[in-house]
Protein backbone atom coordinates (compact mmCIF):
# COMPACT_ATOMS: atom_id res chain seq x y z
CA UNK A 1 0.00 0.00 0.00
CA UNK A 2 2.58 2.33 0.86
CA UNK A 3 5.07 1.54 -1.92
CA UNK A 4 1.44 2.35 -4.50
CA UNK A 5 1.10 5.48 -3.05
CA UNK A 6 5.00 6.75 -3.60
CA UNK A 7 4.36 5.57 -6.97
CA UNK A 8 1.35 7.45 -7.18
CA UNK A 9 2.84 10.50 -5.76
CA UNK A 10 6.13 10.10 -8.23
CA UNK A 11 3.25 10.59 -10.80
CA UNK A 12 1.62 13.50 -9.43
CA UNK A 13 5.29 15.03 -9.28
CA UNK A 14 5.82 14.68 -12.89
CA UNK A 15 2.43 15.61 -13.63
CA UNK A 16 2.00 19.01 -11.30
CA UNK A 17 -0.60 20.95 -12.96
CA UNK A 18 -1.77 24.63 -11.88
CA UNK A 19 -5.72 23.96 -11.77
CA UNK A 20 -8.80 25.45 -10.10
CA UNK A 21 -10.37 23.25 -7.49
CA UNK A 22 -13.43 21.90 -9.94
CA UNK A 23 -10.89 21.55 -12.76
CA UNK A 24 -9.15 19.26 -10.26
CA UNK A 25 -11.89 17.07 -9.70
CA UNK A 26 -12.88 16.56 -12.82
CA UNK A 27 -9.17 15.81 -13.97
CA UNK A 28 -9.29 13.18 -11.34
CA UNK A 29 -12.25 11.08 -11.76
CA UNK A 30 -10.77 9.81 -15.00
CA UNK A 31 -7.91 8.98 -13.60
CA UNK A 32 -7.58 5.08 -11.95
CA UNK A 33 -5.26 5.75 -9.34
CA UNK A 34 -7.86 8.33 -7.96
CA UNK A 35 -10.67 6.28 -7.98
CA UNK A 36 -10.93 5.18 -4.09
CA UNK A 37 -10.66 8.97 -3.54
CA UNK A 38 -13.14 10.10 -5.48
CA UNK A 39 -15.47 7.53 -3.98
CA UNK A 40 -14.92 8.03 -0.22
CA UNK A 41 -14.74 12.05 -1.00
CA UNK A 42 -17.72 12.30 -2.67
CA UNK A 43 -16.24 13.71 -5.85
CA UNK A 44 -18.58 10.83 -8.15
CA UNK A 45 -20.15 13.22 -11.37
CA UNK A 46 -23.21 11.21 -10.42
CA UNK A 47 -24.11 13.76 -7.68
CA UNK A 48 -26.98 11.79 -6.28
CA UNK A 49 -24.74 9.23 -5.85
CA UNK A 50 -22.72 10.77 -3.66
CA UNK A 51 -25.36 12.11 -1.65
CA UNK A 52 -26.41 9.12 -0.94
CA UNK A 53 -22.68 7.16 0.00
CA UNK A 54 -23.02 9.97 2.73
CA UNK A 55 -25.69 9.61 4.16
CA UNK A 56 -25.10 5.81 4.35
CA UNK A 57 -21.72 6.47 6.29
CA UNK A 58 -20.15 5.94 9.44
CA UNK A 59 -18.80 9.76 9.68
CA UNK A 60 -22.56 11.08 8.66
CA UNK A 61 -24.46 8.74 11.10
CA UNK A 62 -21.84 10.09 14.14
CA UNK A 63 -22.70 13.80 13.07
CA UNK A 64 -26.54 13.10 13.59
CA UNK A 65 -25.73 11.69 17.06
CA UNK A 66 -23.92 14.85 18.06
CA UNK A 67 -26.84 16.90 16.74
CA UNK A 68 -29.22 15.10 18.82
CA UNK A 69 -27.07 15.24 21.79
CA UNK A 70 -25.84 18.66 21.84
CA UNK A 71 -28.76 20.41 19.94
CA UNK A 72 -31.94 18.15 20.15
CA UNK A 73 -34.26 20.42 19.44
CA UNK A 74 -32.77 22.52 16.20
CA UNK A 75 -34.46 23.04 12.85
CA UNK A 76 -32.12 25.20 11.50
CA UNK A 77 -28.88 24.69 10.45
CA UNK A 78 -26.50 26.95 8.43
CA UNK A 79 -24.25 24.25 6.51
CA UNK A 80 -20.54 26.43 5.63
CA UNK A 81 -18.55 25.65 2.58
CA UNK A 82 -20.73 22.67 1.62
CA UNK A 83 -18.99 22.16 -1.92
CA UNK A 84 -21.67 19.92 -3.60
CA UNK A 85 -23.78 19.64 -1.29
CA UNK A 86 -23.28 15.92 0.28
CA UNK A 87 -24.52 17.14 3.96
CA UNK A 88 -26.27 19.84 2.94
CA UNK A 89 -29.22 17.41 1.00
CA UNK A 90 -28.99 15.02 3.68
CA UNK A 91 -30.13 17.14 6.36
CA UNK A 92 -32.89 18.92 4.32
CA UNK A 93 -34.19 14.84 3.68
CA UNK A 94 -34.01 14.67 7.70
CA UNK A 95 -36.41 17.52 7.77
CA UNK A 96 -34.03 20.65 9.09
CA UNK A 97 -34.31 23.78 7.15
CA UNK A 98 -30.92 24.12 5.65
CA UNK A 99 -28.84 27.41 4.56
CA UNK A 100 -25.96 26.57 2.02
CA UNK A 101 -23.23 28.78 1.85
CA UNK A 102 -20.79 28.00 -0.40
CA UNK A 103 -18.19 30.37 -2.58
CA UNK A 104 -17.41 28.17 -5.41
CA UNK A 105 -20.87 28.15 -7.68
CA UNK A 106 -19.39 25.46 -9.81
CA UNK A 107 -22.22 22.64 -10.58
CA UNK A 108 -19.20 20.10 -10.11
CA UNK A 109 -17.88 20.87 -6.30
CA UNK A 110 -19.84 24.11 -5.31
CA UNK A 111 -23.31 25.83 -5.11
CA UNK A 112 -24.75 24.88 -8.80
CA UNK A 113 -24.16 21.57 -7.58
CA UNK A 114 -26.78 22.06 -4.99
CA UNK A 115 -28.53 23.88 -6.85
CA UNK A 116 -29.42 20.90 -9.32
CA UNK A 117 -30.19 18.35 -6.69
CA UNK A 118 -32.29 20.99 -4.50
CA UNK A 119 -34.61 20.73 -7.66
CA UNK A 120 -34.14 17.62 -8.95
CA UNK A 121 -35.41 16.20 -5.77
CA UNK A 122 -37.30 19.40 -5.22
CA UNK A 123 -36.80 20.07 -1.69
CA UNK A 124 -37.88 23.27 -0.22
CA UNK A 125 -36.35 23.79 2.80
CA UNK A 126 -32.92 25.02 1.15
CA UNK A 127 -31.60 28.26 0.87
CA UNK A 128 -28.40 28.25 -1.48
CA UNK A 129 -25.96 31.58 -0.48
CA UNK A 130 -22.53 32.18 -2.96
CA UNK A 131 -20.52 33.95 -0.79
CA UNK A 132 -17.20 33.28 1.98
CA UNK A 133 -17.56 32.39 5.58
CA UNK A 134 -15.67 35.58 6.53
CA UNK A 135 -18.74 37.73 5.07
CA UNK A 136 -22.00 35.74 5.73
CA UNK A 137 -24.34 38.41 4.84
CA UNK A 138 -26.76 37.18 7.27
CA UNK A 139 -28.74 38.51 10.66
CA UNK A 140 -27.55 37.67 13.81
CA UNK A 141 -28.50 34.77 16.14
CA UNK A 142 -31.04 33.12 13.60
CA UNK A 143 -29.36 29.72 13.24
CA UNK A 144 -30.03 26.61 15.84
CA UNK A 145 -26.56 24.44 14.48
CA UNK A 146 -24.10 26.09 12.38
CA UNK A 147 -21.90 22.98 10.74
CA UNK A 148 -18.74 23.40 8.78
CA UNK A 149 -17.15 20.25 7.68
CA UNK A 150 -13.72 20.42 5.82
CA UNK A 151 -13.68 24.18 5.32
CA UNK A 152 -12.41 25.83 8.52
CA UNK A 153 -8.97 24.80 7.43
CA UNK A 154 -9.18 26.97 4.62
CA UNK A 155 -9.96 29.98 6.13
CA UNK A 156 -8.33 33.25 4.27
CA UNK A 157 -8.57 35.09 8.42
CA UNK A 158 -9.31 32.22 10.56
CA UNK A 159 -10.34 34.80 13.03
CA UNK A 160 -13.05 36.11 11.05
CA UNK A 161 -14.48 32.91 9.77
CA UNK A 162 -14.75 31.60 13.13
CA UNK A 163 -16.41 34.98 14.43
CA UNK A 164 -18.82 34.97 11.23
CA UNK A 165 -19.97 31.13 12.11
CA UNK A 166 -20.64 32.42 16.12
CA UNK A 167 -22.52 35.74 15.01
CA UNK A 168 -25.07 33.67 13.08
CA UNK A 169 -25.84 31.38 16.08
CA UNK A 170 -28.35 31.68 18.18
CA UNK A 171 -27.36 31.64 22.12
CA UNK A 172 -25.98 27.61 23.06
CA UNK A 173 -26.65 26.89 19.18
CA UNK A 174 -24.07 24.33 18.52
CA UNK A 175 -21.35 24.72 15.81
CA UNK A 176 -20.18 22.09 15.08
CA UNK A 177 -16.70 22.01 12.96
CA UNK A 178 -15.56 18.67 11.45
CA UNK A 179 -12.37 16.88 9.70
CA UNK A 180 -9.76 19.92 10.06
CA UNK A 181 -6.89 19.67 9.19
CA UNK A 182 -4.02 20.49 12.41
CA UNK A 183 -0.19 20.75 12.23
CA UNK A 184 2.33 21.01 14.81
CA UNK A 185 4.97 22.67 12.90
CA UNK A 186 5.09 24.52 9.46
CA UNK A 187 7.57 22.34 8.95
CA UNK A 188 5.21 20.01 9.45
CA UNK A 189 2.56 21.99 7.42
CA UNK A 190 5.29 21.30 4.26
CA UNK A 191 4.98 17.86 4.91
CA UNK A 192 1.15 17.62 4.71
CA UNK A 193 1.28 19.61 1.48
CA UNK A 194 3.65 17.37 -0.65
CA UNK A 195 2.02 14.31 1.23
CA UNK A 196 -1.92 15.48 0.02
CA UNK A 197 -2.67 13.64 -3.33
CA UNK A 198 -4.53 17.00 -4.50
CA UNK A 199 -2.56 19.85 -3.33
CA UNK A 200 -0.36 19.78 -6.08
CA UNK A 201 -2.81 20.55 -8.54
CA UNK A 202 -4.70 23.26 -7.22
CA UNK A 203 -2.80 24.35 -4.36
CA UNK A 204 -5.09 25.13 -1.94
CA UNK A 205 -5.00 23.15 1.17
CA UNK A 206 -4.14 24.65 4.40
CA UNK A 207 -3.85 23.85 7.86
CA UNK A 208 -3.47 25.40 11.46
CA UNK A 209 -2.18 24.33 14.60
CA UNK A 210 -4.80 23.15 17.17
CA UNK A 211 -4.04 25.68 19.91
CA UNK A 212 -5.19 28.39 17.22
CA UNK A 213 -8.31 26.64 16.50
CA UNK A 214 -9.20 26.51 20.26
CA UNK A 215 -8.38 30.85 20.56
CA UNK A 216 -10.32 31.14 17.58
CA UNK A 217 -13.46 29.65 18.65
CA UNK A 218 -12.84 30.62 22.12
CA UNK A 219 -12.64 34.70 21.33
CA UNK A 220 -15.57 34.17 19.25
CA UNK A 221 -17.36 33.50 22.25
CA UNK A 222 -18.22 29.65 21.37
CA UNK A 223 -17.39 27.41 24.53
CA UNK A 224 -15.18 24.41 23.87
CA UNK A 225 -17.48 21.14 24.73
CA UNK A 226 -14.87 18.88 23.20
CA UNK A 227 -11.78 18.58 21.16
CA UNK A 228 -11.90 15.23 19.04
CA UNK A 229 -8.87 14.37 18.00
CA UNK A 230 -7.57 12.25 15.12
CA UNK A 231 -8.33 8.99 16.33
CA UNK A 232 -10.94 9.60 19.08
CA UNK A 233 -13.81 9.70 16.21
CA UNK A 234 -14.96 8.37 12.91
CA UNK A 235 -15.29 12.02 12.03
CA UNK A 236 -11.75 12.37 11.80
CA UNK A 237 -10.32 8.90 10.54
CA UNK A 238 -13.74 8.35 8.62
CA UNK A 239 -12.81 6.81 5.58
CA UNK A 240 -11.48 4.03 8.02
CA UNK A 241 -13.45 2.18 10.07
CA UNK A 242 -13.67 1.60 13.45
CA UNK A 243 -12.72 -1.69 13.20
CA UNK A 244 -9.52 -0.54 11.16
CA UNK A 245 -8.68 1.56 13.90
CA UNK A 246 -8.86 -1.34 16.48
CA UNK A 247 -6.35 -4.01 14.09
CA UNK A 248 -3.99 -1.01 13.91
CA UNK A 249 -4.11 -0.16 17.81
CA UNK A 250 -3.35 -4.32 18.34
CA UNK A 251 -1.07 -4.37 15.92
CA UNK A 252 1.04 -1.45 16.76
CA UNK A 253 0.71 -2.72 20.55
CA UNK A 254 1.95 -6.09 19.54
CA UNK A 255 4.98 -4.20 17.53
CA UNK A 256 6.19 -2.41 20.69
CA UNK A 257 5.40 -5.12 23.02
CA UNK A 258 7.97 -7.59 21.06
CA UNK A 259 10.35 -4.48 20.87
CA UNK A 260 10.53 -4.22 24.79
CA UNK A 261 11.23 -7.89 25.11
CA UNK A 262 13.67 -7.95 22.89
CA UNK A 263 15.19 -5.32 24.60
CA UNK A 264 14.57 -6.08 28.24
CA UNK A 265 15.23 -10.15 28.40
CA UNK A 266 14.23 -11.37 30.97
CA UNK A 267 13.38 -8.33 32.77
CA UNK A 268 10.20 -8.09 30.64
CA UNK A 269 8.59 -10.56 32.85
CA UNK A 270 8.55 -8.59 35.65
CA UNK A 271 5.35 -7.33 37.04
CA UNK A 272 4.46 -3.58 36.40
CA UNK A 273 7.47 -3.17 33.73
CA UNK A 274 5.61 -2.96 30.71
CA UNK A 275 3.28 -0.38 32.47
CA UNK A 276 6.27 1.43 33.49
CA UNK A 277 7.86 1.38 30.01
CA UNK A 278 5.16 3.13 28.55
CA UNK A 279 5.00 6.08 30.81
CA UNK A 280 8.93 6.76 30.81
CA UNK A 281 8.75 5.61 26.73
CA UNK A 282 5.47 8.13 26.22
CA UNK A 283 4.23 5.06 23.61
CA UNK A 284 1.24 4.97 22.56
CA UNK A 285 -0.16 2.56 20.53
CA UNK A 286 -2.31 5.08 17.85
CA UNK A 287 -0.02 8.44 17.87
CA UNK A 288 -1.62 11.42 15.86
CA UNK A 289 1.75 13.15 16.11
CA UNK A 290 2.96 11.02 13.13
CA UNK A 291 0.69 12.32 10.72
CA UNK A 292 1.47 15.72 9.48
CA UNK A 293 -2.68 17.29 9.00
CA UNK A 294 -4.23 15.11 10.81
CA UNK A 295 -7.95 16.02 11.06
CA UNK A 296 -9.36 17.23 14.26
CA UNK A 297 -13.07 18.59 15.14
CA UNK A 298 -14.82 20.87 17.60
CA UNK A 299 -17.82 20.24 19.55
CA UNK A 300 -18.64 23.92 20.79
CA UNK A 301 -21.80 25.33 22.17
CA UNK A 302 -22.01 29.46 22.08
CA UNK A 303 -21.96 31.39 25.03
Amino acid sequence: MVQHIAEVWHVLLLERIDMTWEETIEYIRDKPDFTKLVEKAYFDKNLELNVSRFGESEEYLETLNIFKKYAPQAKTILDVGCGNGVSTINFALKGYTVTALEPDSSSTVGAGAIKILKDRLKLNNIEIYEAFAEDINLPDNIFDIVYVRQAMHHANNLNAFVSECVRVLKPRGLLLTVRDHVITSESDKELFFQKHLLHKFYGGENAFKALEYRKALSNAGAIVKIELKHYDSVLNYFPETKEQINSLRIKNLRKQKSKFKKKLGLFSEIPFSWELYKIISGFKPLDEKYIPGRMHSYITLKR
